[in-house]
This record gives structure tokens, sequence and C-alpha cells, in this order.
């Protein structure tokens, strides 16, 4: 198992402290992405845990089980004291068996079913004004809303996963579109497959300047390099289209990758690791008490449905 995400904060805190200051109703948030899938448990408004593993979609229920309650267990929870999960999905296989792992092994404890995000749902809380609503995947949508109930401003919110998204919020609450263009890891992949002497590189350190006097520093500096300047160039005409300046349009970076990229790029102005996280406990708390017709109940006897792009 590949965890590559883990708090300080949890080394420090004995159980005992931990769960002095909890009580058991306590929310599962689930971001599936194409590469990995973020788990986030919160108790009220405190993420007391945040874990990232890869999007393995020959995982049965049954192995998420043993999973989960390794990484529970790791700071005093159980399953028992989780009463409430929200699911946003952009892979339908993968989203099938964390609702077959919900309904096995957390329904008897819920308070309510499993709240499993669509478009349909996201749009009591922000207006989609695209073409096509239904084709715009949920992570968008709950960045975008995460951002926009944070700062209430024009926003342009980078996620830098599999696919790199840049979403347009206008300050009214209106999300207007965006753009999807390849991740770094695909470029990656793709350079070192696709050439002879191109080598797989790493980069947790950065190139020294900006031209590259021998091939790992020069690939290093057309990826970090390249795409901080991607950004800025795109915002500059992002802003342009959407008539707004520098000053009133903040810039949010979010996903694995942000943390590489925003010390190349002059345009983003914060990074968000958490932001989808936030916006799921968001959609979750202010639905709780919403009729079913304002939420999706996952069903295990169908295949769910997900969002792509």
């Amino acid at each position: 198992m590949n965890y590559s995400i883990f708090y300080a904060q949890f080394k420090q805190k004995n159980s005992t402290t931990y769960n002095h200051k909890r009580d058991k109703k306590m929310l599962l948030a689930i971001d599936i992405g194409n590469s990995h899938t973020v788990l986030g448990l919160f108790n009220h408004d405190q993420l007391l845990g945040q874990w990232r593993f890869q999007s393995d979609r020959n995982r049965t229920e049954d192995e998420l089980a043993i999973q989960c309650h390794g990484l529970f267990s790791l700071i005093g929870v159980d399953c028992g004291e989780i009463s409430h999960c929200i699911l946003a999905s952009v892979v339908p296989t993968l989203e099938k068996v964390w609702v077959f792992w919900c309904t096995k092994y957390l329904a008897a404890h819920l308070a309510q079913p499993l709240q499993v995000v669509t478009a349909k749902w996201i749009k009591q809380h922000l207006s989609i004004r695209t073409e096509h609503p239904e084709e715009v995947g949920v992570d968008r949508l709950v960045n975008s809303i995460a951002a926009w109930q944070k700062h209430q401003c024009n926003l342009v919110v980078i996620d830098f996963g599999t696919a790199i998204t840049f979403d347009c919020v206008r300050a009214c609450g209106e999300f207007i579109g965006g753009l999807i263009l390849p991740g770094i890891n695909i470029s990656l992949t793709a350079l070192s497959a696709g050439t002879a002497k191109l080598p797989p590189i790493d980069l947790s350190v950065g190139p020294d300047k900006v031209i590259g006097t021998n091939t790992i520093q020069a690939m290093k500096s057309g990826i970090l390099h390249g795409y901080g300047a991607l950004v800025d160039g795109l915002i500059q005409r992002i802003l342009a289209e959407m008539a707004v300046s520098q000053e009133t349009c903040k810039v949010i970076a979010t996903g694995g990758m942000a943390h590489l990229i925003a010390p190349y790029s002059e345009a983003i102005h914060e990074i968000d690791p958490t932001l989808t996280l936030t916006g799921l406990h968001f959609l979750s708390t202010h639905c709780r008490n919403a009729g079913k017709e304002a939420i999706r109940v996952a069903d295990p006897r169908n295949d769910p449905g997900a969002n792509n792009g």
C-alpha cells in the first residue's frame, strides 16, 4: 500500500488526548480520482486525518475495508464512529466498489445513506453556466464551490491532477467553464516512452536554472518552468476573457502536483491541498436536512454513474 500523506500532528498526539476531544458523529469524505483516492475524516469542522493512495481498479470492497481499518486505527478511530459519508468520483468502476464498501461496512452506523455528489446536487449551491452541466467532472465543481464559499470573489481554481484543470468562477457564484490539459505525469510518461534517450526523472528537486546543461536538468526545467509559464500565460488570457484584473481575481492551486509548479508561477496566489475535501464537507453539512431529491443516495444494486473531465 502506498500512502503518501500523513499529518505530523497525528504523530504528536496520543490516542487518549485525541479521543477526549471528539464525538462519535464524524464525516468521512471520499474523493476518487483517476490516479489517487483521497480520504478525509472530519469531526465537525476539524479535519482529523487525510490519506492519499493509488486508485486501484482491481481492489475489492473487502480489501478497502482492511486498508481503511488500518488507516483509521492509526489515529484511534473505529468505523462505528463515522455517522456520515460523502463520495465524489470521476471513475465509475471505482465508485461502485466504494459504494459496496460503504454499504457493507459503514451503513449500519450511518445517520443517513451514503451521499454521492452529482452536478444536479451542486447546482443548488453553485450556478453552472456551461453548455452541458452534466459533463463537468464533479471534482471540478466541488473544488469550485469550496473556493467560492471561502473567498466569494472572482476565482480561477487550478487542479494539478492526472489532468490539469482550470475552473473559472465569477464573484456572483457562477461556474462559467474552464480548461483541461494533460497532467505532469502524463507528459513525463509520454516524454520518456516516446523517446529513445530521455529517462524518467524525479521532480522533487528542481533545476538550478532555466537553461539546463545536462539532459536531466533540461527535462526538469522544461517541465517545471514550462508548466509554470503555461499557468501564467493561461491566467492572463482567462482574466482578459473574464474581464477582471489580477487584483480582483484569486488563483488557487490544488491537487497532488500543485506544490511542484506553484514556485515556478507568478500567477498562483494560494495552494490549498484540502480544497476538494473542504468542498465535500460543505456539501454534506448543508444537505443533511435536505429532501431526498437534493442528493443521490447510492444503491449498490445499480452501477453508479460518474462524470469525467
